[in-house]
This record gives C-alpha cells, sequence and structure tokens, in this order.
C-alpha cells in the first residue's frame, strides 16, 4: 500500500496500518528495571531532527521519505515541539471559527485537503506541511524483537516511512498512533521520515477554543516487544454494596509465543498479598479474584492504590516481561434519588478544565509541568479536572490516580464552527451528526480513549467530546461507553442544544454558564439526572466573582454535583520586548493573527507562567468550604 493524499479529505479514513489501541501500561525485562522506570525495551527518538517547512502540500519536496535524499540543506527542528513556535508559519488563536474561514471556502465533509475557488475544487493553498527526518540505531535491547515506533501526538494527520518503505497514516492528534516497524528495521543506519499535514477532516473534529498548532508535539518512543508480550491489560476492581468486600478481575490479551507461564500477585500498600497465582500462558488469560476482604477506599483524602506485578516466563522458564500497575477501588454511582455518589457518600465536583499549556513551548508540557498543575490543584482544594477538550499525555492519568484527583476523561472532539456559525445555531451541515461518513471515526476515538485509559482509577466519568451538538453518531458513541464499562458515567454537554436525544445522551443533565437561578429552576423540578456545570465561572480577568451562589446551590441541592471553572490556566506565550526590554505574555491577536479571538485565551486562574492569579484565593475559600 502506498501513501495516499486523498485519505487526508475522506472521513472514512483516519487509521492506515496503525496498530489498535490498547492500555498504556509500560513493560520492563526484569525487576531491576521495573523498580528504575527504565526499560531496555524502550528507546527515545526525542531529539533535534531534519526538517522542511512546506508551506502548502504542492512544495512538498518529492521523494523525502528515501533514504538516499540529500537534507544537508534542511533546517533542524526539536522533536517533540510545535512547528508555529519553531518560526516558520503564523501562530493562531482562535475559539469556535476553523482556521481557514475569512480566507477559503470549505465545506464538509470531503474538502478539507482542498479549497474551492469560483465554484471550482483546487489543491489547498494554506495546508502547511511538516517533513520529518531522523536516522537511528537499534539499542541492544531492541535488536532482535519486534519494533514498533509509537507517536505520542501528533498534530494533525501524519504518513510515516522507515528505510523508503511506507508505514502507516494516522488521525487524532492526541492518543498515541503506533505502528510496526519490524518488516523494515535494521539494527543501524536507520532513516524514520514523517509528514505532518495541519489539516484533514480531522481538522473538523478538532475545533477546540485554542491555539491552532501543528506538528510532533509528544514524544517519539521505540518500543520492543518480547517473543511473549502482553499486549492489553484490562483490570476491573469492584466494590460489594457494603463498600467493605469486592471482586478484582484482571484479563490479559497476548501476542507473540503462546507459550510459558504468567504470574500474577496482587500486594496492598503494606506488602500482603490479596492475590498471587501462576497459570500456563494463552493467548487471552482471564485471572479472578472473589471475595476480597477489608478493602481500602480510594478517594480524594485517601487515594489508596494497590500494586499489581504481572511476570512472564518463556517456556525454559527464562523472565522476558514483567509488568506493574496501580489501580484502586471505588464505586462512583448515581443513586435512586439522582444524586452522584462516590463510595456511598455525595460526591461534589470541585473542578477545574485544564489545557495543556507551557508560556514557552505550547502544548509540549513536561512532567515537571503536570507535577507542578497537581500541587496546585491540593493546595487549592481542587478535586476533579476536566481533559479540555482531548486525551492529555499519559502520565498526568497516572498523577491523578496517585493523588486522588477525579477526571473527566474527554475524548478529542469538538465541532463548534460547524453547527454555530456567527454566534447562531446553525447545524445545517453539522459535523459528526448523523452523518454515516463521520460515523467511524468518532466511534474510534471514543475506542481508543476507553482502551488507552481504562485501568485509570481517576477516571470517574467519559466524556463523548465538547460542543459537538448532538445526532445519532453521538449516539453509537454513548453506546460504546456503556457496552464496555459499566464502572463509569458517561457525560456530554451539547446534547442539550438538540434535546430531542436527551434519553439517549448523557448520564448527566449538563450546561455550560447556566445562571445560578436557571439552575435552581432545573434543580426544584423533579430532576431525572444530577445537574453538572461542565463549565462555569469563566475565568477572564483578575476574578471569578458570583461563586458564591453556585456555591449555596451545592448546600441547598443534593442533585447539583457542582462543577468544572474554565479553566486552570491562561493560553499566552511568553516573548521577548525589545522595546521594554523584558519577557511579555502574548495573546491571541498579539501575532498579526487574522482571524482571532484575541485576550479571550487568558481566561485561567493562573497566568501561563503557572502563576496563580488572584480567583485562585476564591476558590481555595469556596472549594474548601466542602469535603
Amino acid at each position: 500500500m502506498k501513501a495516499e493524499l486523498d485519505w487526508l479529505d475522506d472521513p472514512r479514513v483516519f487509521r492506515v496500518n496503525q496498530i489498535k489501541a490498547h492500555s498504556d501500561h509500560y513493560w520492563y525485562r526484569n525487576y531491576r528495571e521495573m523498580e528504575e522506570k527504565q526499560s531496555s525495551y524502550w528507546q527515545s527518538l526525542n531529539g533535534q531532527w531534519k526538517f522542511y517547512f512546506a508551506k502548502c502540500p504542492q512544495e512538498r519536496p518529492v521523494g523525502f521519505y528515501k533514504p538516499a535524499f540529500d537534507d544537508h540543506n534542511w533546517d533542524q527542528i526539536k522533536v517533540p515541539s510545535m512547528i508555529e513556535l519553531h518560526g516558520d508559519t503564523q501562530n493562531q488563536y482562535i475559539n469556535t471559527l476553523y482556521p481557514w474561514e475569512g480566507h477559503h471556502f470549505r465545506r464538509p465533509a470531503f474538502t478539507n485537503g482542498q479549497q474551492v475557488v469560483h465554484g471550482q475544487f483546487s489543491q489547498a493553498s494554506d495546508n502547511s506541511v511538516g517533513c520529518y527526518r531522523t536516522r537511528f540505531n537499534l539499542e541492544p535491547g531492541l535488536k532482535g524483537k519486534q519494533v514498533r515506533v509509537q507517536f505520542a501526538g501528533v498534530e494533525r494527520a501524519l504518513y510515516v516511512w522507515l528505510n523508503g518503505q511506507f508505514v502507516g497514516y494516522a488521525e487524532d492528534s492526541f492518543t498515541p498512533s503506533e505502528f510496526d516497524l519490524t518488516p523494515y528495521v535494521k539494527d543501524n543506519n536507520n532513516v524514520l521520515a514523517v509528514e505532518v499535514f495541519k489539516h484533514s477532516t480531522a481538522s473538523y473534529l478538532e475545533d477546540q477554543d485554542m491555539f491552532r498548532f501543528s506538528g510532533i508535539f509528544r514524544d517519539v518512543t521505540l518500543q520492543a516487544t518480547p517473543t511473549t508480550h502482553i499486549e492489553d491489560l484490562l483490570i476491573k476492581p469492584t466494590l460489594n454494596d457494603d463498600l467493605t468486600t469486592g471482586n478484582l478481575e484482571v484479563k490479559m490479551k497476548v501476542n507473540g509465543d503462546i507459550d510459558g507461564t504468567v504470574s500474577v500477585l496482587v500486594k496492598d500498600e503494606n506488602g500482603k498479598s490479596i492475590l498471587c497465582t501462576d497459570q500456563a500462558v494463552t493467548s487471552s488469560l482471564d485471572i479472578v479474584s472473589e471475595g476480597i476482604n477489608h478493602v481500602h477506599l480510594w478517594d480524594n483524602h485517601n487515594p489508596y492504590l494497590y500494586e499489581l506485578t504481572i511476570a512472564l516466563h518463556d517456556s525454559k522458564g527464562q523472565l522476558v516481561e514483567v509488568i506493574p500497575y496501580q489501580f484502586g477501588f471505588r464505586k462512583i454511582e448515581i443513586n435512586d434519588d439522582h444524586f452522584l455518589e462516590l463510595n456511598g457518600h455525595r460526591l461534589i465536583i470541585k473542578g477545574v478544565n485544564r489545557h495543556e499549556w507551557n508560556c514557552d513551548s505550547g502544548r509540549c508540557i513536561t512532567l515537571s509541568d503536570m507535577t507542578n498543575d497537581i500541587k496546585t490543584f491540593k493546595d487549592n482544594n481542587i478535586n476533579s479536572v476536566r481533559t479540555c477538550h482531548y486525551a492529555d499525555q499519559i502520565p498526568w492519568y497516572y498523577l491523578c490516580d496517585q493523588n486522588g484527583i477525579y477526571m473527566m476523561a474527554e475524548n478529542n472532539l469538538e465541532s463548534h464552527g460547524t453547527w454555530q456559525k456567527m454566534g447562531a445555531v446553525e447545524p445545517s451541515c453539522n459535523v459528526p451528526g448523523s452523518v454515516p461518513e463521520w460515523l467511524d471515526v468518532v466511534v474510534d476515538r471514543a475506542r481508543t480513549n476507553y482502551e488507552t485509559f481504562k485501568n485509570h482509577t481517576s477516571i470517574l466519568f467519559w466524556s463523548l467530546g465538547n460542543e459537538s451538538y448532538a445526532g445519532d453518531n453521538l449516539v453509537k458513541m454513548q453506546e460504546f461507553y456503556k457496552q464496555h464499562d459499566d464502572t463509569r458515567l458517561v457525560h456530554y454537554e451539547g446534547v442539550c442544544q438538540n434535546p430531542r436525544y436527551r434519553q439517549q445522551i448523557s448520564d448527566f443533565e449538563s450546561r455550560m454558564y447556566l445562571p445560578p437561578k436557571d439552575v435552581e429552576q432545573y434543580l426544584q423540578n423533579n430532576p431525572d439526572k444530577p445537574f453538572i456545570e461542565c463549565e462555569y465561572m469563566h475565568s477572564m480577568g483578575n476574578s471569578v466573582g458570583g461563586m458564591k451562589a453556585y456555591m449555596d446551590l451545592i448546600k441547598k441541592y443534593p442533585t447539583y454535583c457542582g462543577g468544572y471553572i474554565w479553566d486552570f490556566i491562561d493560553q499566552a506565550l511568553q516573548v521577548y520586548d525589545p522595546i521594554s526590554g523584558r519577557d511579555v505574555m502574548r495573546y491571541g491577536g498579539d501575532f498579526d493573527d487574522r482571524h482571532t479571538d484575541g485576550d479571550f485565551s487568558g481566561d485561567g486562574l493562573m497566568f501561563a507562567n503557572r502563576k496563580p492569579k488572584p480567583a485562585m484565593q476564591e476558590v481555595k475559600y469556596y472549594y474548601g468550604q466542602f469535603k
């Protein structure tokens, strides 16, 4: 199969040769590697890559993916990073509209790689392309193994070649894309080439309120799998009604040589074993431990985690793979009175929406950024986060598990600009709506979100996406979650725009910025769903004034769950100002970007340099009134 440019224009093509989504577990060669968290099966490809920027597809260098291609005149770019921050193209911040509006006419579903000029289709002149090349030798731990490459995040569509051979194609900017390199990889002098297009049909699904970047902005990693490998892991701890006893099910899918033995060990925080078993390897393993007594519950105040360790031995008894994973017991449900409960007690969401952001590197953030954010949450009585409006970096989910941060894990989906035009609700060409061509791609995004993060205790709610109206395709997303996960609830706010789907979509009545008096009106009229504000208290300027009115509703109405403040951190970039001679923060419109929503990107409780605004004091005070 060869790479086809037409894939950019077809919503039915969104992954080619991509490895199926699976759990985000790490694997190690032995226990020492596991303790040191350094796997010899993994090799980072982060660093300086050769780079060529093409303003449009027509200017792409022909055959750049071939090993003999002469790239000595190419620039270099840091991977991971954003192309726009490399200085090659325009920074642009917009909220609802699509980046091309006002410049080019496009209409979904099949014309995103093209533009319409005088009633005729012509090749897009604004779809910039980043061409990347890097050379690598396999480290010793990867030689002689099955080898794949993982791109943890690429905006917005990528084509991949290894040693001149086409490997695959992927969309969905914010979940991992993995490809098998084994047929083409060599021990030494490999040439990996990647072509990143800023726009594809995925652009219609990724109309989030943010700077519109492109490029390889998360880690690139080679991963070797041993002769016998656990490809997917499902950990399902469940609590009985007494909330003191429970059951544990561990399911594994095994690839490679279906031979040898697997041992499963689960210990509590004191090192006491609650499960220890050994059995022969099969392609599908299902281990169940019933009647676990004296279960320690997981919550925000006591994020108690059990330690699972899986060890694989081959037919000769040699250890080939060790997998650790932490998990907790908790029960999230809506009771008969429509109260939201965690572990049998009313749950109050004291949340924030959180974009991934760094004032120097945009959406390319560090582990230090994440740990600082967790500390800010804990210091200011914030107990929940909504991953607005995409999947975050994998380490963030582990940090939320370990620190008891309740998560609303949102799909990478927002199509605001297709149904809201100049402020009016006008869904004539709504994406994804009920259009059959968009069904598979949005259900796949739900599947990928679930399969990747399904083992994280912190995830209490799946969210179908943000501001994408409602239609048959979102119903299918809801059905996917309900068919695959009976341990969590499902959220979606946009159904309020198309209420005939209200009984088919979302376990919550969810609104954005609904005034307290209107929230109370819903709560007073025999609500059939608990009410949650997935966005409220829009934090522009120095205050989130009026917060008390919402907090009073929490005290008065048990069916009110609280909500998520918009939002946690400003989206602003720190640049040097030669006039003042100091570093300053620049927002939308400060980069001569047109069109733009200007300083609307400055609506965080934190400045972009992670210093708190005065509004954070109010949040700490009011959120601190509730346990």
